[in-house]
């Protein structure tokens, strides 16, 4: 059963609309260092995934058709029939997710920094048990070891501070369900499936999701497109915001 998700609308009204889903322990937040230039050209929705923000945190473990299925009834709720899907991480996998199950609600698409299957499953398993024991600040540091290279987190104090702001804020128990999502998610049979056009993003220097998952993306999408954005790990978008906020721009106003 869909929840009712938080979420937030800029830009002009009768812009073509574009959606972003962001990473597992993130808010729709996360595209702040894109939003000037996107909301110059589109309709901007953000939301925030169920567990986390200011979305409902519902009792179990999570599966992905349940994130894709509040995307769904959110573009219900806001009068949208079709969209283009932007998403990092766990927003990408539901973006593909919408894409292959719900393909007239999706017009472009594009996928940055996530993977169709992401183990091991006992990776997930174990984070979900550290943070419903001891919080979120039991992986914090990992994490965020994770998602930024270490010449950027020694030059912008900033920056990373307002990051972990945001993950440790993440309600625990919503990280963990949302956990479940990456434990059972597979969409490597999906992606033939995909027929909108696709742009797929890798940092450089990602360690969560290495270049060779958007590799793989790639060669399961017909005729999707990789660029590899340097001097980046896993939050592109907060490390090089200038080059991700022009890759999507160009490419979700109908560039190849």
């Amino acid at each position: 059963m869909s929840v009712a998700l938080h979420a937030t609308v800029d830009g002009p009204a009768d812009a073509p609309v574009v959606v972003l889903g962001s990473s597992l322990g993130t808010t729709g937040d996360l595209w702040q260092p894109q939003m000037a230039e996107l909301t110059s050209r589109f309709r901007v929705v953000r939301y925030d995934h169920r567990g986390h923000g200011g979305s409902p945190v519902p009792p179990g473990s999570y599966r992905l058709e349940d994130l894709g299925g509040d995307v769904l009834a959110l573009l219900d709720r806001l009068g949208i029939a079709r969209a283009h899907q932007a998403g990092l991480s766990m927003g990408g996998m539901v973006a593909m997710w919408l894409a292959a199950h719900a393909p007239e609600r999706v017009d472009r698409l594009a996928l940055m920094c996530t993977s169709a299957q992401l183990g091991p499953p006992s990776q997930w398993v174990d984070r979900a048990a550290a943070v419903r024991a001891g919080g979120m600040p039991a992986i914090t540091d990992m994490v965020l070891g994770r998602w930024l290279t270490p010449d950027f987190t020694a030059n912008h104090a900033g920056v990373v501070a307002w990051v972990r702001r945001m993950f440790n804020a993440t309600p625990p128990e919503g990280y963990a369900a949302c956990c479940g999502v990456l434990e059972h998610m597979d969409l490597t049979g999906d992606l033939p499936s995909i027929s909108a056009p696709t742009l797929v993003i890798a940092g450089a220097d990602d360690p969560a999701t290495p270049p060779e998952h958007a590799e793989r993306i790639v060669a399961g999408i017909p005729e999707a497109r990789l660029e590899i954005v340097p001097h980046a790990a896993h939050l592109a978008s907060v490390e090089q915001p200038s080059t991700v906020g022009k890759l999507l721009v160009d490419f979700l106003g109908g560039g190849s």
